[in-house]
């Protein structure tokens, strides 16, 4: 980390966005604090604080973000995120009224950008888990499927499989988590939606093959070793290793935004620990 050298140094926007993808979100959170605090720059603050768990800073830039630029769709995504995992976090009683605005951000982003895959997925997500009262619901997941299918059909085959799922219906989720991946099978994200769904449902046997095609597909992958502890985790087995995969996943250098975040691989071992 690079963090007190870059603190005395003055930091363009470039810079802190290469921290960021760095995953160096301390530093890229000390360029940016000295930054003209325009829309852009409050956006990717907002992204820094939503990374390092600081939920209710990410949602206070990515709020100013979204004022001074409100037609900005990826920015209104940011912010439902950043508002979910607020919830995730909160007391029952303001949990609520997070997941709403939750939901209205990403509603938002959608409106603002039909073909913005990112935020239809996210909201895909959460009609799929929330109840009704909070703006949920399967109906609602099920009209942004022929959306989601025109973005990527292999992702459109992954939302039906989620939905099934959440019914219940098993044998469909199956089939639709199997037909993702027959469109997709260079996609690795493709065999560990598989994996993970077989290994929930019992069949942990297949879920350790589809991980060892999943290695062979990518094998220095960081995320690779948190998908298979995490796989471990929910079945019950081989904690012990699944703890030494997230020691070694929290100590990479390699991570990327895109790879589950350093809190979440914390919350896992927290989890682990206790099994």
């Amino acid at each position: 980390m690079a963090t007190s050298v870059l603190a005395i140094q003055p930091q363009t926007y470039e810079q802190a966005l290469d921290l960021y993808h760095h995953t160096d979100y301390p530093a890229a959170i000390v360029a940016l604090r000295h930054q003209t605090q325009d829309a852009r720059t409050l956006e990717l603050l907002g992204r820094c604080y939503l990374m390092s768990a600081d939920y209710r800073k990410a949602t206070e830039a990515l709020e100013k973000a979204a004022t001074l630029d409100p037609e900005n769709s990826m920015t209104f995504t940011w912010l439902g995120r950043a508002y979910g995992r607020r919830a995730e976090t909160a007391f029952a009683v303001s949990a609520v009224g997070y997941a709403n605005k939750a939901r209205e951000a990403l509603e938002k982003a959608v409106q603002l950008d039909p073909k913005n895959g990112e935020a239809i997925d996210d909201l895909f997500d959460y009609y799929i888990q929330a109840p009704g009262f909070m703006g949920g619901g399967f109906d609602k997941a099920h009209h942004l499927i022929p959306l989601i299918g025109q973005i990527d059909p292999a992702q459109g085959h992954y939302a039906k499989a989620r939905l099934a799922e959440q019914k219940k219906d098993f044998d469909t989720a199956e089939a639709q988590f199997r037909r993702a991946l027959e469109l997709a099978p260079n996609q690795m994200s493709r065999v560990l939606e598989l994996a993970k769904f077989l290994t929930k449902h019992g069949r942990a046997d297949e879920g350790d093959k589809l991980y060892e095609r999943a290695a062979r597909m990518e094998p220095n992958a960081p995320r690779l070793l948190y998908a298979r502890a995490q796989m471990w985790i929910q079945s019950g087995r081989n904690v012990d290793q699944a703890r030494d995969l997230l020691k070694k996943y929290l100590a990479s250098n390699n991570l990327t935004p895109d790879d589950p975040s350093k809190p979440d691989a914390l919350r896992l071992l927290k989890k682990a620990d206790g099994m």
